[in-house]
């Protein structure tokens, strides 16, 4: 056994966790290849799986893989590792999004490893939330779980959040608008059964959640306007949570450090008894993306407006086989 060996099991496993993150309609656009002489595992971008009418500068996809890569780090501390990261390792290959050396020195993070049983957990939650407040303590630890990532996250006032539904109101509007965005989100969320091609990814109608009464909420309705046999309809809190998640600056290495901080603060969130999702309608316009940042801090360029509170546990979005998503040289 060389000191680079890691067991295919114990791979497949850290794998499997790490695709467990959200991403962007669930289309999963990652890529894992483990060079096994080194004991390095490379994530790259899977640009089969971009959306680009919904996300036509691949922000989202380097989210979702910044996602699958905090994942990655947290399973790897849990299994007694202590990896080592580097983003953007090859200037010349922009697909590959981050070098992870699996047999670090030192000990595995314990912060990392206590968010481990969080990831099996986690899922988006489409249905209404109760009006209780999130505790000022665990606001401010995952303001904490953001920064250590190299981000920002603000939770904005009620004016402001006002504001955010006015935005993600229009957004949906601008989208009913656009063939092209409309047919992307045809294709990834399901009305119906899945077929042979269609049951490892995408969104499945039982994720969907309930449709809305009333007015505008920050829960994307990914029906847009197709009949979901047996969907319920539902209320929505008057007064929603909102936290927004953001950076200094806003190129692919921001929104793969954004993307950690994501999937840092939804596990955070988990432990702590919450439950969250996440919309990115207003975002995928430049110019609205631009009118969701709050005035009153000093975030540059939000990447994410995450939805948090106490409700029902969301339904788990289907996974492709780690064996879809691996290759071993």
């Amino acid at each position: 056994m060389t000191a680079h060996h890691v067991d295919a099991n114990a791979l497949t496993a850290l794998v499997a966790d790490a695709t467990a993150a959200p991403s962007q309609h669930n289309a999963q656009p990652w890529r894992f290849r483990h060079l096994a002489a080194e004991g390095v595992l490379r994530l790259y971008a899977d640009m089969s799986r971009a959306l680009p009418r919904t996300d036509p500068d691949d922000r989202g996809l380097h989210l979702g893989c910044g996602a699958a890569l905090f994942n990655l780090r947290v399973a790897a501390a849990a299994a007694g590792r202590a990896p080592v990261v580097r983003l953007l390792p090859d200037p010349a290959d922009p697909a590959l999004l981050a070098e992870v050396a699996l047999n670090g020195a030192g000990r595995p993070d314990p912060a990392l490893t206590a968010l481990y049983p969080a990831i099996p957990r986690r899922h988006s939650s489409r249905h209404p939330y109760e009006e209780r407040p999130v505790p000022a303590g665990l606001r401010q630890a995952m303001r904490e779980a953001a920064g250590a990532e190299g981000a920002q996250l603000a939770f904005p006032g009620a004016w402001h959040v006002q504001e955010l539904l006015e935005l993600v109101r229009d957004a949906e509007g601008r989208e009913a608008l656009d063939a092209g965005v409309r047919a992307e989100t045809v294709r990834w969320a399901r009305t119906g059964p899945a077929g042979p091609r269609e049951a490892s990814d995408g969104i499945p109608a039982e994720a969907f959640g309930p449709g809305r009464y009333g007015r505008a909420t920050p829960v994307r309705d990914f029906a847009a306007g197709r009949p979901v046999p047996g969907r319920g309809w539902a209320v929505f809190e008057r007064n929603p949570q909102i936290a927004l998640l953001g950076t200094a600056h806003d190129g692919p290495v921001d929104w793969l450090r954004a993307g950690q901080a994501l999937e840092r603060v939804l596990l955070l969130a988990t432990v702590g008894g919450l439950v969250t999702s996440m919309t990115s309608q207003a975002l995928e316009w430049p110019e609205l993306r631009w009118v969701t940042r709050d005035p009153g801090s000093a975030m540059a360029h939000v990447q994410m407006v995450v939805r948090l509170g106490y409700g029902p546990v969301g339904s788990p979005s289907p996974r492709r086989p780690v064996a879809e998503v691996l290759d071993v040289v």
